[in-house]
């Protein structure tokens, strides 16, 4: 991964954040599988913005067609989730991270004790990129698109939606970006990542 990314002081200053903060991890109790996903910054014309991901609509997937942060499960043998998360982001949208991203850090880990979810435990990292990159979505992917911080952030984008999930529906809290609902374990990422931010 390359250095010396993070020299807009937006970036810096997250780096640093980061570097003093320990990230809580999730209880490990059985049974429970690991993933991990990439929030991926570059700093544009309109500030940082965070890239982001809309996943096909799948049969069997139960985050088929969410907006997401680039990632997936841990393989059999992977010796590190940012591994997996460099892995991932690679498979899914053709961003080589060891070759384009600095690492800035890790948040907490995520585990969503939902009966519509499998018991999984995700870890975000957060990384930098000096220029966008372009992107090769695979079959998991429907389509990418890059958001301002600031208007993820704007608190007059939050919004409680209802989600239609296995039949049901849910109320809860979203950020609405034009068409897109960033919603669930994104969405609490999103809200982690906040505090580091402002």
């Amino acid at each position: 991964m390359k250095s010396g990314t993070s020299r807009h002081p937006e970036l810096e200053r997250i780096a640093r954040a980061l570097s003093v903060r320990v990230p809580t991890p999730a209880e490990r109790d059985e049974p429970f599988g690991e993933a991990a996903v990439a929030l991926v910054l570059h700093a544009g014309d309109d500030g940082l913005e965070a890239l982001f991901i809309k996943r096909a609509t799948r049969t069997g997937d139960p985050w088929s067609g969410q907006i997401a942060l680039p990632g997936g499960r841990r393989h059999e043998g992977e010796n590190s989730l940012l591994f997996t998360a460099m892995r991932e982001t690679c498979e899914e949208i053709g961003l080589d991270l060891a070759v384009h991203g600095e690492l800035l850090g890790e948040l907490d880990e995520l585990r969503p004790r939902n009966p519509y979810l499998p018991p999984i435990i995700v870890r975000p990292y957060v990384f930098a990129i000096r220029a966008r990159p372009t992107l090769v979505h695979s079959e998991e992917v429907a389509e990418s698109f890059w958001a301002p911080l600031r208007h993820v952030f704007d608190p007059g984008r939050r919004r409680e939606v209802t989600i239609d999930i296995r039949g049901g529906q849910l109320q809860r809290p979203a950020i609405m970006i034009d068409e897109h609902v960033i919603w669930g374990m994104t969405d609490s990422i999103l809200c982690t990542f906040e505090a580091l931010w402002r």
